[in-house]
């Protein structure tokens, strides 16, 4: 019986980066979620791209409709949790899947290309069923995920977008064990551009958003993550399994003008759900080639900078917090429920605000898992 899978792509572009994935996508039973913004034109270009495959557009208007049809007069509460024109819209592809219950989920950007030797579908599903990797421990509760990358220069030291900036955050103290097992989320890892913030490019002089610095290949298959140790999970290349989707939303994103933390934050407060159920988080292998689009790099470093202020509070709220749930649902309705408790721990009333605005959508993504369980 062949593999389920859903592959969620959030996109306004052409999806040139599928058609070359397609050869191996036949070799599964494969459903792609493009979540679009409804031009008709380019997905027309996008049909042709994708003819062979089973895909679905998903824009404003299908998203409202899907909304329509399981809610009714009030879908208009529900369906305020996907945000407006970004990343985040991922978010709906995800109810999507949980609804259709595949065997994995595969979340994927419309800049990353396969990579030679690397089944995209089989290595995702190996290193999240197999009993096998090593595991990373680190002191400063935060492991470095470009440590697990060659780079094309040795003399400099690279940590990605959404990693803390506090130098305990950073010490890079870890501790190697040979135990190993299966995991509930794997990220893929990347050639050519790593996932980096925008104040490290600039400082490397990519005015381009384009980072000089490169990765060639990935040093370990498998690294788990051990309980208690925190990493920045990029979704551009990213699968997990359906049972964590109560507890993976996206968060919402491009509002109060920040954005691009929309995986950062979903990752750690899954890592911490997933560390109190005794899940395994980890990453490595499948490559893909990350062929990143030249972008304003000022205007995405403020996007940035506000959510940068945040996260060095936030991570250790999460951290702090106490669970007690059995499942991914009742955990995450906990953890909403204590980072309300806890936005005193924000200096400024923006963050604050921003923060409550998150726990408000968070509620209502459980009540939308509620209804469609």
């Amino acid at each position: 019986m062949k593999l389920r899978v859903h592959i969620v792509i959030a996109s306004i572009n052409e999806l040139n980066n599928l058609s070359m994935f397609k050869p191996m996508l036949k070799r599964y039973e494969c459903e792609i979620i493009v979540v679009d913004e409804g031009d008709e034109k380019l997905r027309d270009k996008n049909s042709r791209l994708l003819e062979e495959l089973s895909y679905r557009f998903f824009g404003p208007k299908e998203r409202e409709e899907w909304f329509k049809q399981r809610f009714g007069s009030s879908y208009e509460k529900y369906l305020s949790v996907i945000p407006v024109k970004c990343h985040a819209e991922t978010s709906f592809g995800f109810l999507v899947a949980y609804e259709e219950e595949p065997d994995m989920i595969i979340e994927l950007d419309d800049d990353v290309f396969p990579v030679e030797g690397h089944d995209l579908v089989d290595l995702h599903w190996k290193n999240l069923s197999n009993n096998d990797g090593i595991t990373v421990k680190s002191k400063g509760k935060w492991y470095n995920t470009i440590e697990n990358l060659e780079l094309n220069k040795t003399n400099v030291k690279l940590f990605p977008r959404g990693h803390p900036y506090s130098h305990e955050a950073r010490a890079e103290d870890y501790t190697w064990v040979s135990s190993a097992g299966r995991c509930v989320l794997n990220m893929g890892l990347w050639v050519g551009h790593p996932d980096l913030d925008a104040l490290t490019i600039l400082y490397h002089g990519g005015l381009d958003g384009l980072s000089p610095i490169e990765s060639t290949c990935c040093k370990r298959g498998k690294v788990i993550v051990d309980r208690g140790t925190y990493l920045a999970i990029c979704s551009m290349n990213t699968a997990f399994l359906r049972k964590i989707i109560p507890a993976f939303y996206q968060l919402y994103m491009n509002h109060m003008g920040v954005d691009r933390f929309d995986d950062i934050w979903s990752g750690i407060f899954l890592k911490k759900i997933a560390d109190h159920l005794g899940d395994g988080i980890c990453m490595g292998k499948p490559l893909i080639q990350h062929r990143k689009r030249p972008r304003s790099i000022f205007k995405d470093l403020k996007s940035e900078l506000e959510g940068m202020i945040i996260n060095e509070v936030l991570w250790r709220i999460v951290d702090s917090i106490q669970l007690s749930g059995n499942e991914y649902y009742t955990c995450y309705q906990e953890l909403t429920e204590e980072l309300e408790k806890n936005l005193n721990e924000f200096n400024e009333k923006f963050h604050r605000d921003f923060i409550k605005l998150q726990v408000q959508k968070m509620k209502i993504w459980l009540n939308i898992i509620d209804k469609i369980e």
